[in-house]
């Protein structure tokens, strides 16, 4: 008879195991907050003997802190474990024309600094060198970054963007992140626009839904069955790029329907409209002044109408079933955004809510944490909710 040899287990296999336990209980401790180790053990499934040493580290770490005894119908009660968030901090940036803004938050997306520096041109250098001095003493906790950038964002090169000098791929997330040395991730700073009103503002109630972004150039953000549609080159949601009529050719980072109706575009003819300085809030102005003139009402009309031709047309292909207008087009005013929905609702197949956004530049923020645990837990995928 011929003796069955069990091979020995793998180091690397054992040290795979316990970080997935341990991965497993941070996860379920984020979520319920404060609990005992009793209902740890029954969360996540561990043995007692397995889960005892995992908390000692966790609460060396920081992960853990523990309280008093909680209260109890029978028996004695148990001592309580309450999950800190400021044990992962991850830093959101966003890159601007001439600026970069950072901020530094913990895992319940609440902002720990915060700074906004000139964006210089080299700004792979300009990231690693803000986020850690903005980190300071919270560095070892830095879990991971995300990157909001305006243009196409594809494996971490970001391409027409011209309004930050980006116009060819440049490989910003490699090159963060081997000097970072935490995962980084970089997107289209309306797709995390759109990830962050999903996760908690005017989308968290559904799961499809279109976030229409008018600023200095016009984009759009879709999540589809919870998660971020980004296409196969990363270009999804780029609307400023439709045609406006067969002659449109070429766009130099600037597309045909976005030099007609951005943010930018309003504003120059707000200042033919009513001369003297630019306004600051030119569809808000815009809406203001046509309640008493009728060259500005008119023009409102044709700014809505182009507005709503461009959500029909998204509506045709995605049908997401809520759209929310966000920046310069959250300006516009219950009366304005009534007339919008009209418009939409009596040329899409499929009903549609219009409806402003409701975290404004906190967006990006809430939509860089959720990538940003996420990057961090990217090989445990089942742990942490992918954006």
């Amino acid at each position: 008879m011929t003796d069955v040899v069990t091979p020995p287990t793998s180091p690397v296999s054992r040290e795979r195991a316990k970080e997935i336990k341990r991965l497993s209980v941070i996860s379920t401790a984020r979520q319920v907050r404060v609990l005992s180790r009793a209902e740890l053990t029954e969360l996540t499934g561990l043995s007692p003997a397995t889960l005892t040493p995992l908390v000692r580290e966790l609460i060396a770490e920081g992960y853990l802190i523990e309280r008093g005894p909680g209260t109890s119908r029978t028996g004695r009660p148990r001592a309580m474990l309450e999950f800190n968030p400021r044990a992962e901090l991850v830093a959101a940036v966003s890159l601007e024309p001439s600026r970069l803004s950072c901020e530094i938050a913990d895992s319940d997306g609440t902002v720990v600094a915060h700074r906004t520096v000139r964006l210089a041109s080299d700004i792979v250098d300009t990231v690693c060198r803000s986020v850690p001095e903005l980190a300071g003493d919270g560095l070892p906790a830095l879990r991971g970054v995300a990157i909001a950038a305006p243009g196409v964002s594809s494996g971490g090169a970001v391409r027409l963007a011209p309004s930050v000098g980006l116009v060819e791929g440049l490989p910003i997330g490699e090159s963060v992140q081997q000097r970072l040395g935490v995962p980084v991730v970089v997107d289209n700073d309306v797709n995390l626009m759109a990830a962050g009103e999903h996760a908690c503002g005017a989308g968290s109630d559904v799961a499809d839904l279109l976030l229409l972004h008018v600023a200095d150039g016009i984009g759009a953000g879709l999540v589809l069955d919870g998660q971020v549609r980004r296409g196969s080159g990363g270009a999804a949601g780029e609307v400023g790029f439709l045609p406006l009529d067969p002659t449109d050719q070429g766009h130099d980072g600037i597309g045909p329907f976005e030099a007609r109706w951005s943010e930018n575009a309003i504003a120059e003819r707000m200042v033919a409209l009513a001369p003297g300085r630019r306004p600051d809030a030119p569809v808000a102005a815009l809406v203001e002044l046509a309640g008493a003139d009728e060259r500005a009402a008119a023009y409102l009309d044709e700014v809505l109408s182009a507005w709503s031709r461009l959500i029909v047309s998204c509506v045709c292909v995605v049908d997401p079933g809520r759209v929310l207008l966000s920046g310069a087009a959250a300006q516009l005013d219950d009366a304005a955004v009534n007339r919008l929905q009209r418009l939409v609702a009596a040329a899409v197949p499929s009903p549609t809510e219009v409806r402003r956004a409701v975290l404004g530049d906190r967006a990006v923020l809430h939509g860089a944490v959720s990538y940003a645990l996420s990057a961090a837990a990217a090989g445990l995928p089942h742990l942490l909710p992918t954006p």
